[in-house]
């Protein structure tokens, strides 16, 4: 029987992360209420699906702690530029909708305005300085907040997505490269690639 791990903790994102921000933390909080509300409290593996609205560092927050990744298909992206993620256990058939509810900037007003000072052209030291100092601010408070004050946790219902197939590959006829037989493209009788295709 496969062992299932520890949750990680903060500092385990930040290492795959590379560094602390916002996003990463509420990342790291909506996978924590997830994995805790869906599962036993400890990471799962397939059976755990995430369905995430933004491509923002918050994913990567979401596939340390949940163990979705793209590479094995339970994580599904939606461009919709929304703090949104679903998550549901596909043993269960559990699922939750977690949304942001609260603007960061309300959380603490000084973080807007510090990052606006160091990404501008005329930016000093001092005015990083600060960045960083809100930033951290900011952090600790979006990882402390009562969770209801943070999100808004909805019970949903899913249908169960299959799980990832594994497709065999085909050579498109115009520039030789090997695509995944269920990308490819019909142009004019040949199997092609999508940016043939769209050539």
């Amino acid at each position: 029987m496969k062992k299932s791990k520890q949750l990680p903790n903060y500092q385990d994102v930040t290492k795959f992360h590379g560094h602390e921000c916002p996003g990463t933390a509420i990342g790291y909080r909506a996978g924590e209420i997830a994995v805790k509300e869906l599962s036993t409290g400890r990471a799962v593996d397939e059976e755990f699906l995430a369905i995430v609205e933004n491509d923002s560092c918050s994913l990567d927050a979401i596939q340390v702690v949940t163990g979705c990744t793209m590479g094995k298909g339970n994580l599904i992206f939606k461009d919709h530029g929304k703090q949104v993620y679903t998550f549901m256990n596909r043993k269960t058939g559990g699922a939750i909708r977690i949304s942001l509810k609260i603007d960061l900037g309300t959380i603490n007003p000084q973080f807007s305005e510090a990052r606006l000072k160091a990404s501008s052209n005329t930016a000093d030291e001092l005015d990083k300085k600060e960045f960083e100092k809100q930033k951290d601010i900011l952090n600790k408070k979006v990882l402390e907040m009562p969770a209801e004050k943070l999100f808004k946790i909805e019970k949903v219902k899913l249908e169960t997505p299959e799980k990832a197939s594994i497709y065999p590959s085909v050579k498109c006829a115009e520039c030789g490269e090997l695509v995944s037989e269920h990308r490819a493209r019909v142009k004019e009788g040949q199997i092609v690639c999508i940016p043939c295709f769209e050539e």
